[in-house]
């Protein structure tokens, strides 16, 4: 399938990079978006008493939608368990086991350990890149630098 040399599409029909001739520019709004946006301007207020008011009468859905705005779901949620204060590589090795422990002791679920357990190791990297430059400095003293 052959296609004209300026049509600015790769060989598959989707636009090449950089091509101005189709599409919207990054970040640029949905036509249609602009659109709700501009009948609605000065109507926020207006429409949100309006749902408060049918939620307080009764209207489930219109509960649901003030509640939604006003407590969202949650996405995540707080773990509580005891770990170690970590200041040096040992430490962070105890601070895992006892990550580890939680998680067979049914107190910690192996997702929520799996972001802590990362949280952990980038915390590993900051206290080995301490340990590393305190060292460094030392022997940069030692050798009379």
């Amino acid at each position: 399938m052959s296609k004209p040399k300026d049509s600015g599409r790769k060989s598959d029909g989707t636009f090449a990079p950089g091509n101005k001739m189709g599409g919207r520019t990054p970040g640029s709004r949905n036509k249609t978006t602009l659109a709700i946006e501009a009948l609605l301007d000065g109507e926020h207020e207006a429409l949100t008493r309006a749902a408060i008011s049918k939620a307080l009468d009764g209207d489930t859905t219109a509960l649901r939608l003030c509640l939604d705005r006003l407590a969202p779901p949650r996405k995540d949620s707080p773990v509580s368990f005891e770990l170690p204060p970590i200041r040096s590589i040992e430490d962070a090795v105890e601070a895992s086991s006892a990550l580890l422990a939680a998680v067979a002791a049914g107190e910690v679920t192996p997702h929520e350990a799996g972001r802590v357990m990362a949280l952990l190791s980038s915390h590993k990297t900051l206290v080995e890149s301490g340990e590393l430059e305190a060292r460094l400095t030392a022997l940069e003293k030692a050798n009379g630098k």
